[in-house]
């Protein structure tokens, strides 16, 4: 039995997001280059294209969604909807330092009310905000695959784990 790939087409959807498409540097678009080299389809590209962009611009703008569409040749629908189930895109700007409390089964039972409830008093603002210095964005967000160390917090792409509301205070004021 052989495999075959198959490239299908998508259907001609025109959007006006009423931006131009984003434009990259040369080392950029070089990066983005090699990635698309990995894949025999273009759209298998798509997650890691999207965090090369949210890298660029901070996050998933109507500019660079619309420069992913034509780069991938995918519809702009095809971009939000993968932009939008993932907690590691974004499509708004978030701050320097995102916050995500884990808030699933086994952080809940070890208190991640607690941990966010902390964060929340900490930093003034509720989930879902960014301080208005823009430093730090408060999420929650399901399970991050620590349970054994519940409750635990990631902040960009950092875990930290076992927490008490002092543990966060420690982490918090460490961060330059």
């Amino acid at each position: 039995m052989s495999t075959q790939i198959v490239n299908i087409q998508p259907l001609s959807q025109p959007v006006d997001l009423g931006v131009e498409p984003a434009t990259f540097s040369p080392d950029v678009e070089a990066e983005i280059d090699r990635h698309l080299a990995k894949y025999p389809v273009m759209r298998s590209a798509i997650l890691p294209l999207m965090f090369i962009v949210q890298r660029e611009r901070g996050y998933l703008d109507p500019p660079g969604v619309l420069y992913l569409a034509n780069r991938l040749k995918l519809r702009v629908t095809d971009i939000w909807e993968v932009a939008t189930f993932y907690s590691m895109l974004h499509t708004q700007p978030i701050g320097k330092y995102h916050i995500q409390v884990c808030r699933t089964l086994s952080c809940k039972i070890r208190g991640a009310g607690k941990i966010t409830e902390h964060c929340i008093q900490k930093l003034g603002i509720k989930p879902g905000e960014t301080t208005a210095d823009g430093r730090f964005t408060l999420s929650e967000v399901e399970c991050l695959g620590s349970c054994g160390t519940a409750p635990m917090l990631q902040i960009n792409f950092d875990y930290h784990e076992d927490l008490t509301p002092e543990k966060v205070d420690q982490v918090l004021d460490a961060l330059p």
